[in-house]
């Protein structure tokens, strides 16, 4: 590789306090700078009071303005080897001045989750049907976020399930594609003996965006159908909402007489985990890898999740343990998970696992290196090879880029 620039685009400035997002790009980030890239951030989006400092981390942040040639010049003068677009909307913005400006630049597209995917599951869920890949492939959205994949030299995938969906649904060749789930540290017996124990947790949590649809829907079904039956066993216990951007909806939804707290959002999300007896995660559609999930099994805090929640973690039939997708049966589970410290041990147990087994830090990270060093090495060869890729490219980004020009010229009269 020539020079050891990178350069991030970001669809927004990582909030990894408040975000699975922010999360997952703060591990890419800080994977790059164990491997001594030098990188460059930048973004269309504001600051928010959740965006991380990144020039802590000597990262250079950069503010970018969308359909302005001004890019053009600060792409050729930073010169990166490496692009990563944050989800594909990126990708669409500034694929083509990338491919325009600094050719040999390897693109790299993190999907963050399939989008698509979840919203196919959002129209399955309000119409009451089950997932259906045919009317997903029918969806713009699939369409447009397929086309970002195929035009990137590499797409990193998060889900075990959605990298199964991409090569026997749509036959994306594997060599565009890259298994990255969450990376995480080995979770040792120092870190587990400092665990909070179970007698001395108590309450429970759920902790989501309140821009994600998916958080909103699972808080709405805890606060209608679940919540209500676990209060009645357990009289004395609360449910503490935490999150970022909560809605006035869900806000109104505050009720101390019957332990349905909403706390809003918390810097140190593990602080309020270790605390907590039983992290609740009912979700009823989706994507990707539920960090709230993850945060849990880091923290020594046991859930109980849906089906969905735990799509493309691990071993299906050990995870029966603390899965239900109908509240009456969520609610006794999370009911005797809450009052029984054998198998509340015997959760926390198998969440632990999962981190050692499935997302280890070091095995993950080494197979982004092999594959960017192969890539690097083979870049021409390999986007000669992407046919499909080299046809949007050429059709997709060329009515992407006059576009952008119309606009840009629009702008300026």
């Amino acid at each position: 590789m020539d020079s050891n620039k990178v350069l991030i685009l970001g669809l927004t400035w990582p909030e990894p306090r408040a975000t699975a997002a922010g999360i997952r790009m703060m591990q890419l980030i800080h994977w790059f700078l164990e491997k001594k890239f030098e990188i460059t951030f930048a973004s269309t989006a504001a600051f928010t009071d959740y965006s991380e400092n990144l020039t802590a981390y000597g990262i250079d942040q950069q503010p970018i303005k969308l359909n302005h040639h001004s890019f053009d010049e600060f792409t050729q003068r930073l010169n990166p080897a490496i692009v990563v677009f944050d989800r594909y909307i990126m990708e669409e913005q500034f694929g083509w001045r990338i491919a325009e400006n600094v050719p040999n630049a390897l693109r790299i597209l993190d999907t963050e989750d399939l989008h698509s995917l979840r919203s196919s599951r959002e129209k399955t869920r309000y119409f009451q049907k089950e997932f259906n890949s045919s009317e997903w492939l029918s969806l713009d959205i699939t369409k447009r976020e397929l086309a970002s994949i195929f035009r990137s030299d590499l797409s990193l995938i998060i889900s075990e399930f959605e990298i199964k969906l991409l090569k026997d649904i749509v036959k994306v060749d594997e060599s565009l594609l890259l298994y990255l789930p969450f990376m995480y540290d080995h979770l040792n017996e120092g870190i587990i003996s400092n665990w909070t124990p179970f007698a001395k947790r108590q309450h429970f949590v759920f902790i989501g965006n309140g821009k994600h649809a998916p958080n909103i829907d699972a808080i709405s079904w805890l606060n209608t159908s679940i919540w209500p039956l676990i209060r009645e066993a357990l009289p004395d216990s609360e449910l503490h909402i935490y999150g970022p951007y909560m809605p006035e909806k869900i806000r109104k939804m505050e009720c101390v007489e019957t332990g349905f707290r909403i706390k809003g959002w918390i810097r140190d999300v593990a602080s309020i985990l270790s605390g907590a007896r039983l992290n609740l995660v009912p979700l009823r559609y989706g994507a990707g890898l539920k960090g709230k999930l993850m945060d849990g099994f880091i923290n020594g805090t046991p859930s109980v999740t849906t089906s969905i929640g735990l799509e493309g973690i691990g071993n299906a039939d050990e995870l029966n343990l603390f899965t239900q997708d109908e509240p009456i049966s969520f609610s006794k589970l999370a009911i005797e998970l809450y009052q029984n410290k054998y198998k509340w041990k015997e959760t926390q147990n198998i969440g632990t696992d999962l981190i050692n087994n499935f997302f280890n830090k070091v095995i993950f990270g080494e197979n982004l290196n092999k594959k960017i060093i192969e890539l690097d090495k083979n870049l021409n060869q390999h986007r000669t090879t992407n046919i499909i890729g080299g046809i949007l490219a050429h059709k997709t980004l060329q009515s992407t880029k006059y576009l952008s020009k119309w606009i840009e010229a629009k702008n300026n009269i």
